[in-house]
């Protein structure tokens, strides 16, 4: 019986080991390749020039609502009731506008989100089709991203394979 384990156990660590050595992986660092895009780096100006205007627009919201309470606190005492509702409706309105501003252009689905993936995915697709493509000349099996694994301790130069994505895709 013990024989018959030992066995099993060798039979299952020759199995295992087989199965290793016929995957080959590669890495890749994600970050690396599209600090070295100019397309990349083309999109992520065009997106920092269009949140800072929409931040502008937003401050600017931001300001006129603030302008409008600080004289209103100042005036309260001069105003009618109905004035006073009619100032304090006027301020709430201006604050609603500055939540829907800050929506419009920046909330879950808003236009930099829309932006951002009207830029950028075309490029992480030309990325991704780059390495498939090389991983099938290559024989790879596994292409992982060392820059979002932070499991990865140690790993070899020989499989960064960055640099040859770079290239599939023209750069550098």
């Amino acid at each position: 019986m013990k024989r018959f384990f030992i066995l099993l156990f060798a039979a299952i660590l020759t199995c295992g080991t087989g199965f290793a050595k016929d995957q080959s992986i590669a890495y890749i660092d994600m970050a690396y390749i599209l600090k070295n895009l100019p397309q990349y780096e083309q999109a992520n100006e065009q997106l920092t020039m269009l949140s800072k205007r929409w931040q502008k627009e937003i401050d600017a919201a931001q300001q006129e609502a603030r302008v409008l309470a600080t004289n209103y606190q100042t005036e309260q005492i001069f105003l009618s009731e109905a004035m006073r509702r009619e100032r304090e409706e006027e301020i709430v309105r201006k604050e609603q506008e500055v939540l829907e501003l800050k929506r419009k252009y920046f909330g879950q689905d808003g236009e930099l989100y829309k932006k951002r993936e009207a830029l950028i995915k075309p490029i992480q697709d030309e990325i991704y089709n780059a390495i498939q493509e090389l991983a099938s000349e290559k024989h790879i099996d596994i292409v992982k991203d060392r820059s979002s694994d932070p499991s990865l301790i140690y790993m070899s130069s020989k499989l960064d394979i960055s640099d040859q994505v770079l290239r599939k895709l023209g750069a550098k």
